[in-house]
């Protein structure tokens, strides 16, 4: 049988993981994606390509994490996806699975993508969401965060929110939506945008925190982003807070 090119939306809860890429020695979601999907393939894990959207961190979740994997197998996508699902780990589940074009891949083919970073804002201790969100000590000022962000929206030179010193490529990014919203005990940041720099969501909510508390006005948001200088931001959000939540495609 030919071989296709099978396209996957992957959710997992990355909190004991070493981020989505495979290495060696460590727990992944690639590698238990490699596991399962050779187990089911019959073939040797080293036969396997699976190629992710993105590279997300250690500790950091994902709720749309799309793969592509070319496969020759007689079950039918959703055969193929109600076994993941039978030998994948709890906290890991395939969402869907599509037959693709040879050509899809789903780093370059990307168009988009959203990312979503909770905090915590109840008064009381928060048990059952801990491993989802950071929780805060004070409560804060949603407008200046507002103001603050509207300086970070169109194509700017991100490096100054880069945690990679050693960047050689461009740090130029578009960034066209970050919303904050309130919601009962829970304070939520969703960006989206064309891609982002290596813990580049985190810095800017670690920044934007800062703005929140008081200890940054707005406007010097605008002027640590012209300064491209990361010593200048805000620290980086813990890795438990973010999710992906989708990747655009055309």
């Amino acid at each position: 049988m030919e071989p296709q090119n099978y396209k996957m939306i992957i959710a997992y809860d990355g909190s004991r993981y070493y981020g989505f890429e495979h290495q060696p020695d460590k727990d992944t979601i690639q590698g238990r994606l490699e596991n399962v999907i050779s187990r089911i393939a019959g073939v040797e894990k080293e036969e396997l390509e699976i190629l992710g959207a993105g590279r997300t961190d250690a500790g950091v979740h994902a709720e749309g994490m799309v793969i592509s994997v070319r496969l020759s197998l007689s079950l039918s996508p959703e055969e193929l996806k109600a076994e993941m699902n039978r030998y994948l780990p709890d906290d890991i589940a395939c969402r869907e699975v599509k037959i693709a074009s040879d050509r899809f891949h789903p780093r370059y083919n990307a168009v988009g993508k959203t990312y979503r970073y909770t905090c915590y804002i109840g008064d009381s201790k928060d048990v059952f969401r801990r491993k989802f969100s950071l929780p805060l000590s004070f409560r804060p000022d949603v407008p200046a965060m507002e103001e603050a962000a509207s300086y970070l929206l169109g194509k700017h030179d991100f490096k100054s929110f880069c945690g990679n010193a050693r960047m050689k490529k461009s740090t130029v990014r578009i960034v066209d939506e970050i919303s904050i919203k309130e919601k009962k005990s829970f304070l939520y940041f969703t960006f989206h945008g064309t891609g982002f720099l290596q813990y580049m969501v985190r810095i800017l909510v670690g920044t934007l925190l800062l703005v929140g508390e008081g200890k940054l006005r707005p406007a010097e948001v605008r002027d640590i982003l012209e300064a491209k200088d990361r010593s200048l931001a805000g620290p980086t959000a813990p890795a438990k807070g973010l999710c992906l939540m989708n990747v655009d495609y055309m």
